[in-house]
């Protein structure tokens, strides 16, 4: 049987001793496939070669999975949901994430301090309390911040923005914990009444 570059097939004995089926083996991880086009998806993954593109704005992928999973950005479609809380998501891998808020579930620890995170991103944000990484600048006073949000936050003492209104006297803030100050002086340890402008 002729194979591709890059593929080694092989053939294993089954426990009765027959030969069971060919397997196909990458030349550059030795992962081994079942079926000589899983073979070639994943040899992709070592080229970079992207077949798929979208045609709303030009983005490639090497699979068509990821393709039609990225259309879903353009389409809103959200097919996968949350029996505990009914939200919606577009992939299974975002709902499955989106699970460990709700089973508690912290699979990636910090090797430094062993804090546990629900999702790898997160444990990468914390590293940078240990490696005192800050590569969000402002444009403006040059400060750094560990996290686009907090550049974020910290734009709007530039821009005046105060996205927190108190429903009660329409008082604007630029922070939730402002805001949530401000409540008591109406409602005393109440924190009712927040509100985020759009």
């Amino acid at each position: 049987m002729a194979t591709r570059a890059g593929s080694h097939p092989r053939q294993g004995k089954a426990e009765t001793g027959q030969d069971s089926h060919r397997t196909h083996k990458c030349s550059h991880c030795d992962k081994e496939f079942p079926f000589k086009s899983k073979l070639n998806q994943h040899l992709r993954s070592h080229t970079g070669e992207r077949l798929y593109q979208c045609g709303e704005c030009g983005k490639r992928f090497g699979q068509l999975g990821h393709l039609n999973g990225h259309m879903r950005t353009h389409t809103g479609e959200k097919p996968y949901r949350c029996e505990e809380c009914r939200r919606q998501f577009r992939s299974l891998s975002e709902l499955k994430s989106h699970m460990r808020i709700h089973t508690g579930e912290k699979p990636y620890k910090c090797e430094l301090c062993n804090k546990g995170f629900s999702q790898s991103n997160n444990l990468k944000t914390h590293m940078r309390t240990h490696t005192g990484e800050t590569p969000y600048r402002c444009e403006e006073c040059s400060k750094q911040f560990i996290t686009l949000s907090h550049l974020k936050r910290h734009m709007w003492t530039h821009t005046g923005e105060k996205p927190y209104m108190c429903e009660e006297c329409s008082k604007q803030f630029t922070t939730l914990s402002h805001l949530k100050s401000h409540m008591r002086t109406h409602t005393g340890n109440n924190l009712a009444g927040e509100k985020r402008r759009s």
